[in-house]
């Protein structure tokens, strides 16, 4: 997965998320939503076979690029854990 940023500034990131999927794009998205300096985080592909996701992410306060490695941190904590239980599950 490759972060293309396609525009910055002090509140608002835009960027293509070449290599992602809906899945990851919306398990980010929603994780942005748990931030509460995230005013607005969307994303959308222009073409379902061949598109790319695109985010648009705007804060109140917090710089955006550091949102987004936030939410990153907590999606990589919550399958770390997700992952723990599994192995505890026996078949």
């Amino acid at each position: 997965m490759e972060i293309k940023v396609a525009e910055k500034t002090k509140k608002r990131i835009v960027f293509d998320l070449v290599g992602a999927d809906h899945t990851f794009a919306g398990a980010l998205k929603k994780e942005l939503w748990n931030d509460k300096a995230v005013e607005i985080s969307t994303y959308a592909v222009e073409h379902p076979l061949i598109g790319v996701p695109r985010f648009i992410v705007e804060t109140n306060d917090k710089d955006p690029e550091k949102a987004l490695t936030d939410a990153v941190k907590r999606l990589q904590k919550k399958n770390e854990q997700f992952l723990e239980g599994f192995k505890k599950i026996r078949f």
